[in-house]
């Protein structure tokens, strides 16, 4: 095998095996990508909960603000021309560590905002840099990578990311990744014309797709399902790391390209917009790799053009964010399922560009009995740590149970920190029968595709019954480890608020006592006020039901009139009538545990946490009768 020169700078001209150089500068990019999407997915639940304040700060102000970090990498274009483009990569890549590893310690708050964002512009610069001066021959196969790694690590980490564990071993595991990734950016880049234009641009659309459906736990189980079948899991990360991966390598290679169609990648995201089946995930995430692959097929040209594609196609990811995620509070007058199918012809359109008229050209061939080895041992290591057994049912004794009711605002406390283990742990301590949950987020891209139930439920060791609002990703739960009779949805108007609600409508048995329960949080309360009493008439034949949850109701409110005339009763009242919104200071009572004859609260009160913007109702209940 002959040697070959590297790099753009004749100070890099080393003798170096092809095949090696390629596939290290490929594992480079790769591990530039892992480090970009982990402090991605702290830059975009700050940019709500911190900036944003959940919903306080205005929408166009937000959106300035983040659009600011991706602005702020265009000035890489005249350094570079200055400097030379190798310099911006590795100052980028140096920074782009320094800021991951001050994240890991700052702790939340103003600091973790500033840091995330500054951490994306220099993720956003590095890899500027890679587009003007990596090999075609690595580039596909890098990004692919990148995107499967960082999704099958997250679902590896139950979804809760090294940035928010405290600890040793989340320190060593950031310092040993960054560590890898600064010895390999600073070897010297093999030789070898700059990708297209197109691969770059098609990245941000890919990275859209990739965090929205194939990076979430939601695609690998039912959103109604009690527990997460990890094979399923396995599955989905199986398919990340060698179909996507095999197929970014093999896209132009014949007789591969004869089969793969690129429509089949917006087909996909059209199937998965309707439901979330396995299959459908499976060949979107084949499609993805092989759509990047065929991008990456033109002739070398201007690796400028390269550069600014990829900032280009990264201001398209904000924007695509932004609108899929701004229509479940603002009505845009078309169904944000359209933003995902857009990405997905985008990247199918770079990938049809660039295979159109022209002779198929080779790129880096992987070894595919090494890949199918990774693929499977990943499979099995995901499902190792994602698997828990079921929690076994417990029948109560006595005739009293405790409740706890907490809108949990996706799991991020007033320091913007995500504290789903801090909520378990507090929860478990107060020893509940039930816990009623609001804003639960199952893999939203936006809020840092964490599954919040999932999480709280095993830290707790009960079972869990989601009930989707918004969409099948996002509403409210159920968990308990009491008997469960049945359990039900029931979806509310919208009543001109965009924001989807339902009532999750359940008995459980107490003391071998039928107990009715249902939980909602209330988006519209005038209008939906009278759907959910209709449900408490209903679940009252014949046994007593409680109404809890984020009702958006003040005590006076007409609103919770129409609650009490359907037989309900507000026993807070005599427990001092606990305040719980905001959390850091309190003025008003908008969470709520309204009872039916057949119930009596005999304590109540409403801790002072600061795990989200309301403070939870821990409520004790005995049942007297019907």
């Amino acid at each position: 095998m002959g040697a070959a020169t590297t790099d753009i700078s004749p100070a890099f001209r080393i003798p170096l095996r092809p095949l090696a150089a390629r596939h290290r500068a490929a594992v480079a990019l790769a591990l530039g990508v892992v480090l970009f999407t982990d402090l991605l997915r702290v830059f975009l639940p700050s940019l709500i909960t911190l900036f944003g304040r959940a919903g306080d700060t205005p929408a166009e102000q937000m959106g300035l603000y983040a659009a600011l970090w991706f602005v702020i990498p265009f000035a890489a274009a005249p350094i570079a021309r200055r400097w030379g483009a190798r310099p911006v990569a590795l100052g980028a890549a140096v920074l782009l560590v320094a800021v991951r590893l001050a994240l890991q310690a700052a702790g939340g708050g103003a600091p973790q905002l500033y840091l995330a964002g500054a951490g994306v512009s220099c993720g956003l610069v590095f890899l500027y840099g890679c587009a003007l001066t990596f090999p075609r021959a690595a580039v596909p196969a890098g990004l692919a990578a990148g995107l499967a790694a960082s999704a099958t690590g997250h679902l590896a980490l139950g979804q809760v990311d090294l940035v928010w564990r405290d600890g040793v071993l989340p320190w060593l595991a950031v310092i040993a990744l960054s560590a890898a990734f600064l010895w390999l950016v600073r070897q010297p880049v093999p030789v070898g014309g700059p990708a297209p234009a197109g691969v770059w641009f098609a990245f941000g659309p890919a990275l859209a797709l990739h965090g929205m459906y194939l990076a979430t736990l939601g695609l690998a189980e039912h959103p109604g399902g009690e527990q997460g079948n990890p094979w399923r899991i396995a599955v989905v990360a199986a398919a990340l790391v060698c179909g996507q991966f095999m197929m970014a390598s093999y896209a132009a290679r014949p007789p591969y390209r004869r089969w793969i169609i690129v429509a089949l990648l917006p087909a996909g995201a059209v199937a998965l917009a309707v439901s979330s089946a396995l299959p459908f995930a499976l060949f979107t995430a084949v499609a993805l790799g092989g759509c990047l692959g065929m991008a990456a097929l033109p002739a070398p040209t201007s690796p400028r053009r390269g550069g600014i594609a990829l900032l280009g196609g990264m201001l398209m990811f904000l924007v695509a964010v932004f609108l899929y995620y701004a229509a479940y509070d603002t009505d845009l007058g078309f169904p944000n399922g359209v933003t995902p199918v857009l990405l997905a012809g985008t990247v199918a359109a770079a990938a049809a560009a660039a295979v159109r008229g022209r002779a198929v050209q080779h790129l880096a061939r992987p070894r595919p009995r090494l890949v199918a080895v990774a693929a499977l041992v990943t499979a099995a290591l995901v499902a190792a740590l994602t698997w828990r057994p079921l929690p076994a049912v417990r029948v109560a004794s006595a005739g009293e149970f405790t409740l706890i009711a907490y809108n949990i605002r996706m799991g991020f406390g007033l320091k913007g920190t995500l504290d789903l283990d801090r909520v378990a742990a507090w929860a478990r301590n107060e020893r509940p029968d039930i816990v009623l949950l609001s804003e639960v987020d199952r893999g939203w891209l936006l809020n840092g595709g964490h599954d919040d139930l999932a999480r709280i439920a095993r830290g707790l060791g009960m079972r869990y019954h989601f009930a989707p609002a918004a969409d099948p990703l996002w509403g409210d739960a159920v968990i308990t480890n009491l008997p469960v009779r049945w359990i039900t949805s029931h979806p509310l108007g919208r009543h001109d608020y965009p924001t989807g609600a339902q009532a999750q409508a359940a008995v459980v048995e107490v003391a071998g006592r039928e107990v009715g329960i249902v939980n909602t949080h209330l988006q519209a309360p005038p209008g939906q006020a009278p759907e959910v009493a209709a449900v408490v008439r209903d679940l009252a034949k014949g046994r007593p039901v409680l109404l809890a949850g984020d009702l958006n109701t003040t005590p006076g409110d007409p609103a919770m009139r129409v609650l009490t005339a359907a037989g309900l009763s507000d026993p807070l009242t005599a427990f001092g009538d606990p305040l719980t919104s905001p959390a850091d200071a309190p003025v008003e009572r908008i969470d709520h545990v309204l009872v039916s004859p057949g119930l009596v609260v005999t304590a109540a009160r409403a801790p002072g946490l600061g795990f989200s913007d309301h403070r939870p109702l821990v409520v004790r209940l005995r049942v007297t009768g019907v």
